[in-house]
């Protein structure tokens, strides 16, 4: 069973844009914690696999994806399929909810993944211990190692209201950026990075920077598709999705509309301009 959570299930092209943090390991007894920072394609966030020594050898006894769209683990090696989501709306965070169960019901969960005796001769006393230097060492990584982006705000910027919407010559292609201000600060709440290779969008960095690749089998002109977007009114939903609910409410439909011709036409000029660049 291939699953995203491996360097394995991303496309080629795409591993560039795959980080995965270093290994920290936890423990030195029966039971032992491996710790890395993921980010992933579409996604990105902390791992935690529970490991146990089982007649002499190392067995994987859960596995934690601590993601920000899609948390969730497994009970034994990921191959058996024994998969659970976690709902952030009951649950809340992930890390918090992983790491109050490793310390309330990690017997109860070892056993839950098939190995009963181990859990009955897990001495929870002497554990409290590296269990509690691992809620120390998982909440700062999950802090630390963070990927954010900052891009540029762009070569030309368009007010349009609440945002403003900067358009950019870069390498390898044209961006689009939709800014705002957060507390008195410029912020990107969005952008479409309508490149030659892997094109794809952002949501962020309030919803923890969300990218999304543009399939260009489907959709063979990325900025086309782009313009289209905030032209049919896109805006405001994708702002809502991006977690910037102020800035979508009071947006004026009719200021976007005068602004949009201007990016436009700016944004295919640049692109025409560049010597990547064919019909």
């Amino acid at each position: 069973m291939m699953h995203y959570g491996s360097p394995e299930f991303v496309p080629e092209g795409l591993k560039n844009e795959m980080h995965l943090g270093d290994h920290v390991r936890l423990g030195d007894g029966p039971v032992t914690f491996d710790i890395q920072y993921q980010d992933l394609v579409n996604d990105q966030g902390l791992s935690l696999e529970v490991l146990g020594n089982v007649d002499g050898s190392e067995v994987s006894l859960l596995t934690y994806y601590c993601f920000d769209q899609d948390p969730h683990y497994f009970y034994g090696p990921q191959e058996r399929g024994d998969r659970k989501n976690i709902d952030r709306i009951t649950e809340g965070d992930p890390v918090e909810w992983t790491l109050r169960q490793l310390r309330r019901r990690l017997p109860d969960l070892v056993e839950r993944a098939g190995q009963p005796e181990l859990a009955r001769s897990m001495n929870v006393e002497a554990l409290a211990q590296t269990v509690g230097e691992l809620e120390e060492t998982v909440r700062r990584i999950a802090r630390e190692d963070r990927v954010t982006v900052k891009h540029n705000r762009g070569d030309v910027v368009f007010e349009a209201g609440p945002v403003r919407i900067g358009v950019e010559d870069r390498i390898p292609g044209i961006a689009v950026h939709v800014l705002g201000d957060v507390h008195g600060e410029e912020m990107e709440l969005l952008a479409f990075d309508c490149f030659t290779v892997d094109p794809h969008y952002h949501y962020g960095p309030r919803n923890k920077n969300e990218r999304r690749y543009v399939d260009i089998a489907a959709t063979p002109d990325p900025l086309r598709w782009a313009m289209d977007l905030l032209k049919g009114g896109k805006l405001a939903s994708m702002l809502e999705r991006a977690g910037y609910h102020d800035h979508a409410a009071r947006l004026n439909p009719a200021t976007v509309a005068e602004v949009l011709p201007e990016v436009e036409s700016l944004a295919f000029k640049l692109r025409a301009a560049r010597s990547d660049y064919s019909e």
